[in-house]
């Protein structure tokens, strides 16, 4: 995939949990399978995740009907507790993300290089679906 894009698209939400507990649902693997999908026809039945500069990640994202699914996996670039994560993705695309803490809220800003696939705003959509998934788990857990 092309990676020359200069474009960077940008998700964002405010969740109402601190950050601690933010960080904690973005990173855990068991957090991960239960949000990380961009609708009900999707799930994450696997994740994987050692945060750590180096460190890989992976989370197996698939439709329910069983009709397609692929792994989404990366190389983290930079890990801030509770502030900042980065990474590139297999294909050389770098996602950065904030994690703003303003007391009892969190905001979670995700900055992402698009590939040469699809349209951007289909790519916008899909990843702001699956933040507002993550924003609806952990205010409801």
């Amino acid at each position: 995939m092309e990676t020359s894009n200069p474009t960077k698209v940008t998700v964002e939400t405010v969740v109402q949990a601190p950050v601690a507990k933010v960080w904690s649902y973005w990173t855990e693997p068991d957090h991960i399978t239960k949000w990380n999908q961009p609708s009900e026809e999707w799930h994450a039945p696997r994740a994987e995740n050692d945060l750590l500069v180096g460190g890989k990640f992976l989370t197996r994202m698939e439709a329910k009907d069983g009709s397609m699914g692929f792994d989404f996996s990366g190389i983290y670039d930079e890990v801030k507790l509770h502030e900042t994560i980065a990474y590139t993705l297999g294909d050389g695309r770098k996602v950065d993300i904030a994690f703003v803490d303003q007391g009892e809220v969190t905001k979670v800003v995700e900055i992402f290089d698009p590939e040469s696939t699809h349209p951007v705003e289909f790519q916008q959509a899909g990843w702001q679906a699956i933040l507002d998934s993550f924003k609806r788990y952990t205010e409801a857990t």
